[in-house]
């Protein structure tokens, strides 16, 4: 393995995600994300293929099988899954080319949340002899972290509200995004959140190119190498850990390399889980956050954290920035945190 080797995404497509049920199965919706990475990169099968997908949002067992269609799996193809958000099957992906006998990898996400009940859906993660049995969602878990954070840090609703309708507005510019209008007067939800200060239901999915070294720059005018990735995890119980504090994300940050970025996508699917990322990576005043809208204006679980690297890694392709983070998230109050930060030069 060739821990050195020069590896960024090259490619980034993703649905206009939806808040209601189109009538589409999950392979409907996915295939033309396949054929639109497809036709844009020139290739039709890639070194490797990786996928990140929920059997329990599809409500059925190895799900991710039926999706293998839409990228097509004959002549045989090299091909991998995990039951998280594809932005793990990215991290799987790179590792995967650095060993150097390939030099493409497709990565995809799908979910549609809107065919269940997905707070009841999302219990199913926690510990299954003390909390799930309890019943609480992830909106009431998230709302335990919000006060616990508000009350250390002193931030007010008022602060989560100017998350929340900075990220609709932007959410607004975005064609792929929900079109959401700015933050009402609302009652809560679960106190202190209010409605806009939860992520939207929504279905999507999104699919990146990697590429390494000359057949990187061969696909992309201007790639956006992966100058660092981590990812940690903390203790598995909200009760056992500082939720005010993300403890996993500042380390994953530090690894990552995350200082000086010009622009940051993070996966906060609450208001007040911005507030704690920043704090977290260290972002300061001048990095543009999310201005894709991020998960509050569309959250296409088990996509979503891979739609911040490629929202991410755009703002490379496009020149408006030349070094960006991303960040993905996975379980309660932010338990589990991946950061990737990509740069327009190699040595980034």
């Amino acid at each position: 393995m060739n821990a050195n080797r020069e590896i960024a995404v090259v490619a980034f497509a993703q649905t206009r995600h939806s808040g209601e049920d189109q009538g589409l199965a999950e392979i409907e919706m996915l295939a033309p994300v396949i054929t639109e990475i497809k036709e844009r990169t020139g290739i039709a099968q890639f070194g490797f293929t990786c996928s990140g997908s929920c059997d329990y949002l599809a409500g059925a067992p190895f799900s991710f099988v039926s999706a293998l269609d839409a990228v097509g799996a004959w002549p045989p193809i090299s091909e991998s899954h995990v039951e998280m958000d594809a932005a793990w099957a990215l991290y799987e992906a790179w590792v995967r080319l650095l060993h150097g006998d390939i030099d493409t990898a497709l990565v995809y996400g799908f979910g549609k949340s809107t065919q269940g009940n997905l707070r009841a859906i999302l219990t199913q993660q926690l510990d299954p002899y003390h909390l799930a049995p309890l019943g609480i969602d992830q909106v009431s878990l998230a709302a335990l972290q919000a006060r616990a954070y508000m009350e250390r840090s002193g931030a007010k609703e008022d602060d989560l509200r100017a998350v929340a309708a900075r990220s609709r507005a932007s959410g607004r510019d975005n064609p792929y995004a929900l079109h959401l209008p700015d933050p009402a007067d609302e009652g809560y939800d679960v106190a202190p959140l209010r409605p806009y200060d939860v992520a939207p239901v929504t279905d999507g999915a999104a699919a990146i190119v990697l590429a390494a070294g000359d057949r990187a720059r061969e696909l992309c005018e201007r790639p956006a190498w992966i100058t660092g990735i981590d990812h940690r995890t903390e203790v598995h119980s909200p009760g056992a850990r500082d939720l005010t504090r993300s403890e996993s994300a500042r380390i994953a940050g530090e690894k990552a390399g995350a200082a000086g970025v010009e622009v940051a996508e993070l996966h906060a699917q609450f208001s007040h889980e911005e507030l704690i990322l920043r704090e977290a990576l260290g972002l300061g005043d001048d990095v543009t956050v999310n201005p894709s809208g991020g998960a509050l204006s569309a959250n296409p679980v088990m996509a979503t954290g891979l739609i911040r690297i490629g929202e991410a890694a755009a703002r490379v392709h496009d020149g408006s920035a030349s070094r960006v983070l991303a960040h993905a998230s996975s379980g309660p109050c932010l338990q589990q945190n991946l950061v990737c930060v990509l740069s327009g030069e190699k040595n980034g």
